[in-house]
């Protein structure tokens, strides 16, 4: 988490020297007005809101140390969405208090909130419904389980009806016996929650969490586009009924390094692009479609099957090679349960 400490007094920079000694907090900044920067060897700012859209921009969390006003009016013009700030707290120059005052479950601020209070011996002071009424948050659940949201409004209503009453809750993967308060197991409905990579709506309304944990095996011929592989893919992605946002990874052959149109796609999608030799794909445990011509010319027969196996940690194939206008793809699932 790339983090900001953002300070505007002596007794505010002394205990941001003590925040960024904190375990977990190796390599926050500390931003201050010039007058503090200068004596403590902060980053100087001659005004900490004049250079707010950059920091708002380029960092997972910021936390201020001073009033909650001087927080809201700095960060105002630059809020965007909940899917999109980052975390923000705010915390008294004493450390007697740690306040989240944004992006508290997807951006994590109730939780850092909790453990920077617990380090310092202060108190959370959070105060989003579902965690004061000790109920299920979705939002917060998927933020920390790697899970993505199908619709930010149907979050909304589930966490609108968790402070009310139960929610039923189905899953491709094993549910644990035991589910937090606000949910209950349940297949159809009105309103619930689904948790799964495919794109079941098994109630009326449904919200999907989706977790991250497709790698995508792609092979393609020399010098293809990004829109040729977007298109392969969406392709495959769509006959096999997987949401693509349950994409966290593509792999391929690393002779296709410097396929632009290969990285340009997966920096489209924000996932992660790893390559591996001949060698480390034909190293592949199963039973792969092989074929004479892509060993001639890569060294190994196959390379999006065994691509997604071995970028998924030999997860399960879960759909096999498929070809479309110079790109071929295969998609594994890595191993993954459910956890409350």
């Amino acid at each position: 988490m790339k983090t900001a400490v953002i300070c505007f007094s002596d007794a505010g920079a002394a205990l941001a020297l003590r925040l960024i000694g904190l375990p977990g907090m190796e390599g926050a900044e500390v931003h201050s007005v010039r007058k503090y920067a200068e004596r403590y060897g902060f980053t100087a700012h001659d005004r900490i809101g004049a250079d707010m859209g950059e920091l708002f921009s380029s960092h997972d969390a910021l936390i201020f140390i001073g009033a909650c006003g001087i927080a809201v009016r700095d960060i105002a013009p630059h809020l965007k969405s909940k899917t999109e700030d980052p975390a923000v707290l705010v915390l008294d120059d004493r450390g007697r208090y740690v306040i989240p005052i944004l992006s508290g479950h997807i951006g994590g601020a109730n939780a850092l909130a909790e453990e920077l209070a617990e380090k310092l011996g202060a108190l959370a002071v959070v105060t989003t419904a579902t965690d004061g009424a000790g109920r299920f948050s979705c939002d917060a659940w998927a933020a920390a389980h790697g899970c993505a949201l199908s619709s930010m409004d149907t979050a909304k209503a589930v966490s609108a009806a968790v402070l009310t009453g139960d929610v039923p809750i189905s899953s491709e993967f094993p549910l644990p016996d035991r589910l937090p308060a606000g949910l209950i197991r349940g297949e159809g409905g009105e309103l619930g929650i689904h948790i799964g990579i495919r794109r079941d709506e098994p109630f009326m309304r449904t919200l999907r969490l989706i977790p991250r944990i497709v790698t995508l095996g792609i092979g393609c011929r020399r010098g293809i586009s990004a829109e040729a592989v977007r298109a392969a893919v969406t392709e495959t992605l769509s006959s096999a009924g997987i949401d693509p946002r349950a994409v966290c990874r593509a792999a391929s052959i690393d002779v296709k390094r410097d396929e632009a149109g290969l990285a340009e796609y997966a920096s489209g999608i924000g996932a992660e692009l790893v390559f591996y030799s001949a060698e480390e794909l034909g190293a592949v445990p199963g039973d792969f479609a092989e074929s004479e011509f892509v060993r001639k010319t890569v060294g190994v027969g196959n390379v999006c099957e065994r691509a997604a196996v071995l970028g998924s940690g030999t997860g399960t194939l879960l759909v096999r090679k498929t070809a479309r206008d110079g790109v071929t793809v295969a998609a594994a699932a890595s191993e993954w349960r459910v956890e409350f």
